[in-house]
């Protein structure tokens, strides 16, 4: 198995890297692509990530993931968040404009052309990540193939309204502590600001509406995160989609921070099974 990891990707839009890794059985067969987004809090390494990959890649497929250029990770540091300041300048639309250079950088590298079928190329997305992939995939007739691990369905939702709203745009920024590395993560009000200001782009119903291509929708029936409404309202807006509930399955989908298994947790296995027999067969 090839894996090429924390490869520096320069972002066509923005001033950091875009830290990506590439996994694949090296054997001249062009193979399907598969580009994962990470959520909220989240990085290419997190939980059992790895794992999956390495399966997607043993049913030969070419599995790319990487970081958002700012959620808060470094090239020297991928895992966690050492650069908060960067997590806390991060927005939607840079996220979108990651992903856009992602798939640029993987059908256009010279050193993958006799691996991958650029004719053939499915967005995963997991939690706020599922949000980008649908947007994305809505816009970017390059992808084939949508599926979405326990996908949000609306941002404008998570923002506070009335005083909280206000509280946060006098201050500039808020903090919610992150409870695993007690950092305080920085949210400054201009996050808000850029969803208002392309809230019509960033609206998942509008782009979910819009799609024509396979769409597979995955949730857990006990996450406590993403609730299952969400699932079914996306299910709802492209009736032509596909809605696979996981019976006690949580938002991470079995996984922790560190995950010291060598094996995939149980929940994660179906996720990954049923995400692999999809892209295979439609």
């Amino acid at each position: 198995m090839q894996k090429t990891l924390n490869i520096s990707v320069k972002s066509t839009h923005h001033n950091k890297p875009i830290v990506t890794d590439v996994i694949y059985l090296k054997n001249n067969i062009n193979k399907s692509i598969v580009i994962f987004c990470h959520g909220y809090k989240g990085f290419k390494d997190w939980g059992a990530w790895n794992l999956a990959a390495e399966t997607f890649a043993d049913n030969n497929l070419f599995f790319v993931k990487f970081n958002f250029s700012h959620n808060g990770g470094t090239l020297e540091n991928p895992i966690d968040f050492p650069d908060l300041e960067a997590f806390g300048d991060n927005n939607f639309i840079k996220e979108l404009d990651d992903l856009e250079t992602i798939i640029d950088w993987v059908t256009g590298n010279p050193d993958f052309k006799n691996e991958i079928n650029i004719e053939n190329i499915t967005l995963i997305g997991h939690s706020r990540g599922g949000g980008i992939v649908s947007i994305k995939a809505s816009e970017n007739n390059k992808i084939t193939k949508l599926i979405t691990w326990a996908g949000v369905s609306d941002f404008g939702a998570r923002f506070p309204e009335g005083e909280q709203l206000q509280g946060w745009k006098k201050l500039g920024v808020s903090h919610i502590l992150n409870t695993r590395t007690l950092q305080k993560m920085p949210h400054k009000y201009h996050f808000y600001q850029n969803f208002k200001d392309n809230e019509a782009r960033l609206t998942i119903k509008n782009a979910v509406e819009k799609l024509n291509i396979p769409h597979l929708i995955i949730q857990g029936e006990n996450d406590e995160v993403v609730l299952s409404k969400e699932a079914k309202n996306l299910h709802l807006w492209n009736p032509k989609s596909e809605l696979v509930f996981i019976e006690e399955m949580n938002h991470p989908l079995g996984c922790t921070q560190p995950w010291e298994s060598s094996v995939m947790p149980f929940h994660l296995q179906k996720v990954v099974a049923e995400s692999i027999s999809f892209i295979l067969n439609k």
